[in-house]
């Protein structure tokens, strides 16, 4: 059982004590086991997920069954499929575990409604919107133009406690190397 508390998510910090106690009834504690998906393409998109623990990506399938992996989000972050969360439609895309995860969802009302009541946190998901779309623009800026090596050592640099966790075979998809590639980086760099 899940103990919500002030310090469950960063969203809280700027927030009364009245206003928490209104807020967290907004949120619905979820656990998913590894391999578990959250969302699935085709299907409505009713929240948007913190992650407490665990680790999930969220990818794209295309008629062949190839998956096209967007983006991974860990503890702390929040994940969905953003365009289908905020157009209340049908997703695009895929968000599966890689780690049993356990999390807090919102639903896209309870998320107007905490806006409209506690109009401080539009800063707060405008700010987590800008971060998420600069880090976009990076990625598709690193698979047009850097070499596999370079992508690899940046992916390291800045997400040094994931390289462990996220399976080399996940990990050579999103840097859009092959797995021969990502096992040559790899051994590279142990070797250093």
């Amino acid at each position: 059982m899940d103990i919500f508390s002030k310090n469950s998510i960063d969203i809280f910090y700027d927030v009364t004590n009245s206003e928490f106690e209104y807020l967290k009834n907004f949120f619905h504690y979820k656990k998913y086991k590894k391999g578990d998906f959250i969302i699935k393409q085709d299907e409505l998109v009713t929240e948007v997920y913190f992650i407490v623990s665990g680790l999930v990506k969220l990818f794209y399938s295309d008629r062949q069954a190839k998956e096209f992996i967007i983006s991974f989000a860990f503890e702390n972050w929040w994940e969905t499929d953003f365009s289908a969360f905020y157009n209340q439609s049908k997703a695009v895309l895929n968000l599966q575990c890689i780690e049993s995860t356990t999390v807090y969802g919102l639903h896209y009302a309870d998320y107007l409604q905490m806006l409209d009541s506690c109009p401080q946190l539009i800063r707060y998901f405008h700010n987590k919107s800008i971060n998420g779309h600069i880090a976009n623009q990076k990625r598709i800026l690193s698979l047009l133009e850097l070499s596999p090596r370079i992508k690899y050592e940046q992916f390291i640099s800045a997400y040094p406690q994931l390289v462990q966790r996220i399976p080399k075979s996940i990990l050579s998809s999103y840097l859009g190397v092959s797995r021969e590639t990502l096992s040559r980086l790899y051994n590279n760099r142990d070797k250093k």
